[in-house]
């Protein structure tokens, strides 16, 4: 209990966390997102998403994993033997996540050596997902190995579970600090080249036009607090995982504050590289941006490489520079995401790091290979999509209602923050924690199931969306209580003290 490790520096906690946060999403979801709801006044509601749930949640997670000092399960237990299943939930989400964004990596990685010599042709969709992919006709064929997926994949966990091998301090502290200043390198001089580029005013101007109407559309709000809440990596055990190897005087407040503007920060920079980039294609194609705007795999594997093919001169520094920052961003996270199950194993079963990175990070790699097969682009959207709306955002919402209405832990965990940071928050901390965020996280979960029992997800068949999405965000929630139900060892459960630090923050 006494020997948990350490952070080195206060700035290589702040890195590992802005390095989860900051992921795929930031670059392929945020810039679409915001364009489709309202362009520049969205920045309205998503400001206020950030203060009333954003910032607000990640002082509560930062805090859990700090004063407790243990993996989301040991927290958990910690705060109440019976909220354990919450943790093991939030890991097992975690997972899952893994098994299929280590996947998505591995393409950005084939992609960044084809972007060398554009060897994707002039067809970028059917390149994607003929060649490349060779997807299946149907959802739930497997089909065979892909070998240009299969390949970089190998790849990917060998990076991801070598920094893991290292520890906290030596591994993923040490893997950041180079991930994340070379990420915004990358990605700054994207960003200056996309600027000079015909058409980037254009691209720009349908970003940040602002469509007041839809201020008030409630859509509009429920997309700024889902972005928010999606990209901070807050309700599946990273930040609670991560805050527990702070110091005990660590400065809780500003930390959440200082991880979540610059994750925004990183949004707003990927909204102009993004849109610059396609101002410049609609011009070259002589037709409105509304027409190649897009998110997700599209965006990324399909219109940026037409995108490039149409550069005027540097095409494959350009192309390297995308996927080169898309792999960094999603390394970083896949390395945050993974620890969450490697320190569960670790706590629960008190088993080597090492032994909890082979066996944990072994299986998601293992399970990962199933979305390296002709079938596997079908596997990933319905997983993606099932765990992240009835996984994350549930897990999430019960999470806070748990520790707010029923476990009534808001008093302890804010004067313990408020005793360790530089300044202190007051009664909106409280009033965001217990109204504001389950209110909107209710709606959303509400306003999904109700969806998704009227029509099945992209109109995939039952047979498929049954097993491949339903029973996934099920089974982790069995999962958790199968796992909590695992007796710890004496004095497990005991609360760490923390009487050393400014004041008693009991």
């Amino acid at each position: 209990m006494n020997n948990r490790e350490q952070w080195g520096t206060r700035a290589g906690f702040i890195m590992a966390a802005v390095g989860s946060a900051v992921g795929l999403g930031n670059i392929w979801r945020f810039p679409y997102v915001a364009y489709e709801n309202g362009g520049g006044a969205f920045f309205i509601p998503y400001l206020f998403a950030l203060l009333t749930a954003g910032i607000p949640l990640l002082i509560m997670e930062f805090t859990m994993g700090q004063r407790y000092r243990g993996s989301a399960p040991l927290t958990f237990a910690r705060i109440n033997k019976k909220a354990e299943w919450i943790g093991w939930w939030q890991v097992g989400i975690s997972f899952v996540i893994s098994t299929y964004y280590a996947v998505i990596i591995a393409w950005a990685m084939a992609y960044t050596v084809f972007a060398v010599n554009q060897s994707w042709g002039t067809d970028t969709e059917g390149f994607l997902f003929s060649n490349y992919l060779q997807l299946a006709d149907t959802p739930g064929d497997v089909g065979g190995l892909v070998p240009s997926a299969f390949i970089p994949l190998i790849l990917v966990w060998v990076i991801a579970l070598g920094v893991l091998f290292k520890g906290v301090k030596r591994g993923i502290e040490l893997a950041n600090r180079i991930f994340i200043p070379t990420l915004l390198v990358m990605f700054l001089l994207l960003v200056i080249r996309a600027l000079t580029l015909e058409g980037a005013a254009l691209g720009l101007n349908s970003f940040f036009e602002p469509n007041w109407s839809e201020i008030m559309n409630p859509g509009v709000w429920v997309a700024a607090y889902g972005q928010i809440f999606f990209s901070l990596s807050v309700g599946f055990a990273i930040m609670i995982t991560y805050s527990s190897y702070l110091s005990k005087k660590s400065d809780i407040n500003n930390n959440a504050f200082i991880a979540g503007f610059s994750n925004s920060s990183f949004e707003l920079l990927a909204g102009i590289g993004v849109f610059a980039a396609l101002g410049f294609m609609a011009t070259a194609a002589g037709v409105g941006v509304d027409e190649v705007a897009t998110a997700g795999v599209g965006l990324a594997f399909v219109v940026f490489p037409a995108i490039i093919n149409s550069f005027p001169g540097m095409n494959g520094l350009f192309g390297v520079l995308f996927f080169g920052s898309l792999v960094l961003a999603g390394l970083s996270s896949l390395i945050s995401i993974t620890e969450t199950y490697v320190s569960a194993l670790q706590d629960k079963f008190k088993i080597t790091r090492q032994k909890a990175v082979l066996f944990g990070g072994g299986l998601s790699a293992l399970v990962s290979i199933l979305y390296a097969t002709q079938g596997g682009l079908y596997f990933l959207d319905a997983v993606d999509y099932f765990i992240n709306e009835f996984g994350v955002a549930l897990a999430g919402l019960i999470s806070v209602v748990a520790v707010a209405w029923f476990l009534r832990h808001l008093s302890t965990l804010q004067k313990h923050h408020n005793n360790i940071s530089d300044f202190r928050t007051g009664l909106w901390w409280k009033i965001c924690l217990g109204v504001i965020t389950p209110i909107v996280l209710g709606y959303m979960f509400i306003q999904n199931l109700v969806t998704n029992l009227q029509s099945n997800y992209e109109g995939y068949p039952t047979s498929f969306i049954i097993p491949f999405g339903w029973l996934v965000a099920v089974g982790v929630i069995i999962i958790g209580f199968i796992l909590a139900a695992f007796k710890w060892k004496s004095r497990d459960l005991e609360v760490p003290d923390h009487s050393d630090a400014k004041g008693d923050g009991q």
